[in-house]
């Protein structure tokens, strides 16, 4: 027993540590984690043979694919969702249909499969991997774009679709013709959903409540398990997949109070979990296999991914998707997936394959699973430089006293305060999604890029008085500053920064003015909050004007004298990020000028017990007289 305890810890930590070693190795040099995974399970499973349990693990594992369906559905409030549909039961119908078609008729003629068998390969393959996809998504940020919610919608209605996949293998085993569909099972199938849909509804919420009141933690940690492991067992018990299960609670949690303590719970498990469900996806691949039949599976493999592809972009370009999320879309999902893995595994079970055939599939799945990280990497490749939607550039009517570049949160403010003055505004944007959600509050906005010079003079640069620059990365801010500094050099320009180092390299280039887009925001903060400390509100005005006067001229003394300039000004000689005043347990009053005199002084020593709690000030200023202003 002892030494039984003693060899799972060893698999235990070697899991975690070849895991660990290969993730972050992958993941630095650009193929991301997914792929390391999987080359730590290829090498502690058939290459090394330190671990031999790789079913095991791997069905411990595909529980990091219900937590991660749980997180997306707490993501995915009802009514978007039903904003979705399209997507979900249109592309995702036709993907499903039109590939596992395709799939199995080539099965039949060229692979010389029966009619059943070719029917459970052709969809067993037409479904992609759930994991891979929402993880390489998740890992690029794009969870959220306009492809990351196609290839979402799509992965949604693939895991529908094994419910019925999974019901149709009885009728087509040998015999299956007396096979009869049960009306109990029917209806305790739609029991459950309906039981799980109510539970959601009416008693989840009260149940975090209550959870919540006991103030424990781990209460609600093992609240949160709960209810995603019972409802996945729930759906599995029901005939559904775990990971529907768990996604139709998310979905019931997406308005509670409670769902983003659910989801910071859930998360450290999720990727745990996910993690051990690709190496559990290494560890699985025989290399046996492999070896008798690898011509087999290294032609079919990524065959199967270009067909699959091909009939991913046709079907997205059915549904008026643009080429360039066609193609991503195309090479996030052309694997295949680990519900391929159930569905061979219950075929052969079910003597509709062979088992020999089984693992042939199984390790085409495998290859088409470790090959996704590079047929990603093309999708984004042969897609435009610039992935957004585009429109034509329409400059009818353009030209005003102000051009202001970038329609970001920032430049939206600006143009309010502008267009509230009277002045007219002729604001320049490249984000589709941004133009089309302006024009719904009325506004009137240009599709362009503003380091293009066409596109500037047909704004009307040339009649702008000033140009406002207002664009959100700081590479796009120096190309605009750049391209109108060289072509339209008598142009006044106001430009927004992104820090301390950008805007002294802004003020190098010769901006007209230019300001950090955090810095007033940071100072009213800061008012505010040490008036709620007690300060009167005329001294926390006048403590935030001074930070503010001895802001601008440690940076004006930057300007003239490097980055680490000006460091007398300051309590600290740290400069990112930049406290000006060192935190201290109490306030203290600014020092007295060396030659005696006070007047420099916020505070005096008479001020009164309650103003004197308020002092601010421990580091040695400059009179005012002695510091230049902006």
């Amino acid at each position: 027993m002892e030494h039984g305890s003693s060899a799972i810890f060893l698999e235990v930590i070697l899991l975690l540590g070849v895991g660990v070693v290969a993730g972050t190795l992958f993941k630095r040099i650009g193929l991301g984690t997914v792929l390391g995974y999987l080359a730590a399970g290829i090498l502690m499973g058939p290459v090394l043979r330190l671990i031999g349990e790789g079913e095991q693990i791997l069905s411990i594992g595909e529980l990091g694919v219900v937590f991660l369906l749980f997180i997306i559905g707490l993501e995915l409030k009802i009514d978007r969702l039903w904003a979705l549909r399209r997507q979900i039961f249109g592309l995702g119908l036709v993907q499903v249909m039109v590939s596992g078609i395709v799939l199995a008729v080539a099965g039949w003629f060229l692979a010389g499969l029966g009619a059943a068998a070719a029917i459970v390969v052709g969809f067993g393959l037409a479904l992609s991997s759930t994991a891979f996809g929402m993880q390489l998504l998740d890992e690029a940020g794009e969870t959220n774009t306009r492809h990351g919610q196609a290839a979402f919608s799509v992965l949604l209605f693939q895991d529908l679709a094994v419910v019925p996949l999974l019901a149709i293998v009885p009728f087509l085993e040998p015999g299956g013709e007396n096979t009869a569909i049960e009306p109990m099972q029917v209806v305790t199938s739609l029991g459950a959903v309906a039981a799980l849909i109510l539970a959601g509804r009416f008693l989840l919420n009260p149940l975090f409540r209550l959870m919540a009141t006991a103030g424990a933690r781990e209460v609600m940690l093992g609240a949160a398990l709960f209810v995603v492991l019972g409802s996945a067992m729930l759906m599995q018990a029901a005939g559904f997949s775990m990971a529907m299960g768990a996604f139709i609670a998310g979905i019931f949690l997406a308005d509670s109070s409670y769902r983003h303590e659910l989801e910071a719970n859930i998360e450290p498990f999720r990727g745990l979990l996910l993690g051990l469900f690709f190496i559990g996806v290494g560890l699985s691949i025989d290399l046996d296999v492999l070896e008798s039949a690898w011509p087999i599976i290294v032609t079919v493999a990524p065959a199967l991914m270009i067909v699959k592809a091909g009939l991913i972009f046709g079907s997205c370009k059915l549904f008026g998707e643009t080429r360039g999320l066609s193609l991503r879309v195309a090479g996030l999902l052309s694997q295949a997936g680990e519900f391929g893995f159930v569905l061979f595994s219950a075929a052969a079970a079910g003597r509709i394959l062979s088992a020999e055939t089984s693992s042939i599939l199984v390790a085409i799945v495998s290859l088409s699973m470790v090959l996704t990280p590079l047929s990603t990497w093309l999708g984004r490749r042969l897609d435009p430089a610039d992935a957004e939607e585009q429109l034509e550039e329409d400059f009818d009517g353009a030209g005003s006293e102000v051009l202001l570049v970038g329609f970001s949160r920032f430049g939206q403010i600006v143009a309010q305060v502008l267009l509230s003055s009277g002045i007219d505004v002729t604001i320049l944007d490249s984000s589709v999604d941004r133009i089309r959600t302006a024009e719904r509050f009325g506004f009137r906005i240009y599709f362009g890029s503003g380091v293009r010079k066409d596109v500037l003079e047909a704004a009307g640069i040339r009649k702008a008085g000033l140009v406002a620059v207002c664009t959100n990365k700081r590479e796009t801010t120096d190309r605009v500053v750049d391209m109108i500094r060289s072509e339209f050099p008598n142009v006044r320009l106001f430009v927004r920064s992104y820090d301390r180092s950008h805007a002294l390299s802004l003020r190098a280039r010769g901006v007209d003015y230019e300001i950090r887009e955090t810095v007033e925001s940071a100072l009213s903060f800061g008012g505010a909050t040490i008036a709620a400390l007690g300060v009167e509100e005329e001294l926390a005005t006048r403590i935030v004007e001074d930070v503010r006067n001895r802001d601008t001229a440690r940076l004006k003394l930057q300007e003239a004298e490097g980055i680490y300039a000006g460091s007398d000004m300051m309590t600290t000689h740290v400069v990112t990020p930049e406290p000006l005043v060192k935190p201290r347990p109490g306030l203290h009053a600014v020092e007295k000028m060396p030659d005696g005199e006070d007047h420099g002084a916020i505070i005096d020593d008479a001020a009164p017990k309650r103003r004197r709690r308020g002092r601010l000030f421990a580091g040695r200023r400059r009179r005012p007289d002695r510091v230049a202003s902006r």
